[in-house]
């Protein structure tokens, strides 16, 4: 029997399918905002942080203000995979052209959607595991749980994903691991590893590594009382600025974007806010804070001001640490200054977001298609090359990635 001529339907429809086949941490994030686009490259769309509030004392009402702030993802990532074919390559089969075409294709383009995603470690501030060391044992992963449980994230929905060396490593050392299910053949299913302390746990080459800055001198504290309110903080990426001195003087990247350090003195605080305006648990151990933006020192006494996140809170639902870090205050940059550490994530669903958009249609093109579904998005459009004398095919998503709740993240560290 003759085949049917591919339309640009079955091309789109199969192409979709692909993508999110191969998608592996994108399966795992948030992809629901992308009703609230209109399709333009650069908009973005606004999304709250939760409201917080403590728990008071007695019979008396105290009131207690409502503070809200909002982070935003802008659409600003087009990608597209192109090639030449000819009008004979529309005869063959479905299968048969998926398997040559579109299947090689969507797996470049889900790989770089990944990898986008994989690029948000840098927001997240909480991290476990010893840099330069692969994670190996059930341990090390659960010491990234036993982070989010302190910090009040919910056990549904975890993930993380690990690079081969240390999904490979914690896999082979365990008796057991909780079933994935009916064996599979697509590239998400390929990549579970398994269950592993309250972690679905997926191997990925798209792991990210994260070289620190400089990082040398003998860093302090700038000033003491450089806490900020919630009000005050900067409601977009959750930061403020921390004057610091003490690095080697004028030095370019002393800190990079993505530098975890801590503060002597500050410690960080259950986030569930406890009984009082400073009811919350302080916790046994320092408080992370990473650096968002590229700093260098300056001259003289080596001053760097540094965007980090989360702000210093110390009072009300929002508090983020026990207290204001003294004047002269000793700072650690988890790291070797220079070297490079894979920054393999565990996460809650919430911790990241993806959001594609359906592109317009060309009025030019008579082959097109756009096929949306699950949250994504892709387009096909082909169009005749007269000077080559070939067709042109190309495929296209739209799309952007954010930090949306970073504290529902931990980096373990290789």
């Amino acid at each position: 029997m003759a085949n049917t001529l591919i339309t640009p339907s079955i091309i789109a429809k199969e192409a979709l399918m692909q993508l999110e086949n191969n998608l592996v941490m994108a399966n795992r994030v948030h992809r629901e905002y992308k009703k609230e686009f209109t399709g333009g490259q650069g908009e973005s769309v606004s999304i709250r942080r939760p409201v917080k509030f403590y728990t008071a004392d007695g019979a008396t009402r105290v009131n207690q203000d409502v503070e809200e702030k909002s982070t935003s993802i802008t659409v600003d990532q087009r990608k597209h995979v192109s090639w030449n074919f000819s009008t004979q390559d529309l005869t063959l089969s479905v299968e048969e052209y998926s398997e040559r075409y579109i299947k090689p294709a969507m797996i470049t383009l889900a790989n770089t959607v990944d990898r986008s995603l994989h690029g948000l470690y840098k927001y997240a501030w909480n991290s476990v595991g010893t840099p330069g060391t692969t994670p190996s044992s059930y341990a090390a992963v659960a010491d990234a749980a036993q982070r989010l449980s302190e910090m009040a994230v919910d056990q549904s929905t975890r993930s993380m994903v690990a690079n081969d060396a240390a999904a490979f490593a914690i896999a082979g050392n365990q008796l057991t691991l909780e079933a994935v299910g009916n064996v599979k053949r697509t590239a998400y299913e390929e990549s579970m590893v398994g269950r592993i302390a309250k972690f679905d746990m997926f191997s990925t080459q798209n792991v990210q590594s994260h070289t620190v800055g400089v990082a040398t001198g003998t860093p302090l504290v700038n000033g003491g009382s450089q806490n900020v309110t919630y009000a005050n903080a900067t409601g977009s990426n959750w930061s403020q600025t921390l004057n610091t001195d003490g690095w080697t003087n004028s030095t370019t990247g002393i800190l990079k974007a993505g530098d975890v350090f801590t503060i002597a003195g500050v410690y960080a605080v259950n986030p569930v806010p406890g009984e009082g305006t400073t009811g919350k648990t302080v916790m046994p151990y320092l408080q992370q804070f990473t650096v968002l933006a590229d700093a260098d020192s300056g001259a003289t006494t080596g001053p760097a001001a540094l965007t980090i996140s989360p702000p210093i809170i110390t009072s009300g639902a929002q508090q983020t640490v026990s207290a204001a870090p003294a004047d002269n205050a000793a700072i650690t940059v988890l790291g070797t200054g220079g070297t490079a550490y894979p920054q393999n994530l565990g996460f809650h669903k919430n911790a990241f977001g993806l959001v594609t958009v359906p592109l317009e249609m060309p009025d030019g093109a008579s082959f097109k298609a756009r096929e949306s579904h699950n949250g994504l998005s892709i387009r096909v459009v082909k169009d005749y090359d007269i000077g080559a004398d070939t067709d042109i095919i190309r495929l296209d998503i739209l799309y952007g990635v954010k930090s949306i709740y970073p504290d529902l993240a931990c980096r373990l560290w290789g």
